[in-house]
């Protein structure tokens, strides 16, 4: 009952005609913003807090505001991910594999349905889930540590390299050349340079945004160079547009298995969407039937990231309110900006400042209704995009990379990166050698040392303290079962059916 009455309070606020406005608002910048090849939502929500405060908004408005940009970006980061197979943040890339597939099959429209369904059912599931199970998932997240943390990410790596590929040697050599990347720049222990050459740009390292940008959107143009198009989404015939409900059915379960990942990932500080969407991806992968369609256009490899990764987009909220521990990248901005406005997160959060808290939960549920009313309309003016002829769409979305990347970084060098990686990315592509773990590799490198590095210092160097939990011990089975199994599954598949003897062909 007390549940209901703060909701009720939340409620009073979030559907005032002001923050009504702020909301749609938010929304309609954040779908924008998360369209937009390398702007994602923590760059999109960092970019609008200076606009928040010149517009004199009290501690609620601003977070609404921010929030639903926040929400409306990881919307958006699907639109290009599947017409363009360009992804516009980090976790919309597990939404290419069969999402742009869709789109070459002249089903973009239905794709952009269902993941726009997708996104509603996660964030609405995850932002109750927010509300009812916040205070004691936080406890949760207190049981991961160093040891448990390394095992996730090796869980992670594991099973792209198993379940996610048909090729285990090309997955595991592409992560490892993620990984080599995300090594590069000054060491944070010991603060030498590492893989610099001497070049001061590096000394930084490699911004996450040049590599996938360049790895999808320039790769991408240069495959259409190559093809004349033939193998592009661009000016595939589409058909008449309807809401597929018989496609929508089938991919509930999708949604909903995406959903459940996505929250627990999300729950857990530093996880993220991204870890999230792929989760959801190789978990409903695992689990098909028809492993052998996802990667071709497979509905429920759509479903089931997005679901995944606006679940962990609400489930990062709850470690942020709870802990004062941000769960994500745009959840670290949502902190500084409690932070500045004198709102200290953390236990006592929900007692002090209810009226805050339950406002914010109200309108993600209100932002999550205005999201599905905007996006799955607008679906007949995105499909569009994909009759814009060719000579007129490859400039501008080569055009939008470039500035994209010198507006985030002002840096010419960063450019030549990113054409550097679309060179990358297209011998990739043209060896069959999968591009997703590169970029899982360069964005989970970092964490990954690091809670390898403190593991060490806690255990004096000894290795067997990554096996000292429970926890850590399943999540180091879960893995090895995960590169191993496939391998004998394979072969069995590929073992050709033993001939029975019939007795009643002999003849005497």
């Amino acid at each position: 009952m007390e549940t209901l009455s703060n909701l009720a309070m939340g409620f009073s606020t979030a559907l005032t005609l002001y923050t009504l406005i702020l909301a749609i608002i938010g929304c309609f910048v954040g779908t924008i913003i998360g369209a937009l090849p390398g702007l994602g939502p923590s760059n999109g929500v960092a970019l609008l807090i200076p606009i928040s405060f010149s517009m004199g908004l009290d501690a609620i408005s601003a977070l609404v505001l921010l929030t639903s940009v926040y929400y409306g970006a990881m919307y958006g980061g699907r639109i290009s991910s599947i017409l363009l197979n360009i992804p516009g943040d980090e976790p919309a890339m597990m939404t290419t594999l069969d999402g742009y597939p869709m789109a070459r099959q002249g089903k973009a429209a239905e794709a952009l349905v269902v993941s726009g369904v997708a996104s509603f059912v996660g964030a609405l599931l995850a932002t109750i889930g927010l509300m009812i199970f916040a205070p004691y998932l936080a406890r949760v997240a207190y049981q991961f540590g160093p040891a448990e943390y390394f095992a996730l990410y090796m869980l992670a790596f594991c099973t792209l390299g198993g379940i996610g590929s048909s090729n285990q040697a090309k997955a595991a050599m592409a992560a490892a050349i993620g990984l080599g990347i995300a090594m590069i720049g000054m060491d944070k222990t010991t603060g030498m340079p590492r893989f610099t050459f001497g070049e001061l740009h590096l000394m930084d390292g490699v911004d996450f945004l040049v590599a996938i940008v360049g790895l999808f959107a320039v790769a991408e143009v240069f495959f259409f160079i190559e093809s004349h198009g033939k193998d592009s989404a661009i000016g595939v015939k589409l058909g008449k547009i309807l809401v597929p409900w018989r496609m929508l059915r089938q991919t509930t379960g999708a949604m909903l298995r995406g959903t459940g990942i996505g929250f627990v990932a999300g729950v857990l500080p530093g996880a993220g969407a991204s870890l999230g969407s792929f989760l959801a991806y190789m978990g409903e992968k695992s689990i098909a039937k028809d492993k052998a369609t996802f990667g071709k256009g497979n509905p429920k490899g759509v479903a089931a990231p997005e679901a995944g990764n606006n679940a962990a987009a609400g489930g990062a909220l709850v470690p942020m309110l709870t802990l004062g521990v941000p769960g994500s990248g745009t959840t670290a901005v949502l902190l500084a900006l409690l932070l500045t406005l004198n709102i200290t997160p953390g236990p006592l959060l929900f007692a002090e400042r209810p009226e805050v808290v339950w406002s914010l939960i109200a309108s993600l549920l209100v932002a999550n209704v205005v999201l599905l009313l905007m996006n799955v309309p607008m679906v007949k003016i995105f499909v569009k995009i994909l009759s814009v002829p060719a000579w007129v769409l490859l400039p501008g979305v080569t055009m939008i990379a470039f500035v994209g990347i010198y507006s985030l970084t002002g840096s010419s060098f960063d450019m030549l990166m990113m054409v550097g990686f679309g060179v990358l990315g297209y011998v990739m592509r043209k060896l069959n050698i999968p591009t997703v773990p590169v970029i899982l590799g360069i964005l989970l490198g970092n964490a990954m040392e690091d809670n390898l590095r403190r593991a060490m210092v806690l255990s004096n160097g000894d290795f067997w303290y990554l096996l000292s939990s429970p926890i850590a011990v399943g999540l180091w089975i879960a893995a090895i079962l995960g590169f191993v199994a496939p391998i004998f599954l394979r072969r069995l598949l590929k073992k050709p059916p033993v001939p029975t003897h019939d007795p009643s062909l002999n003849e005497d």
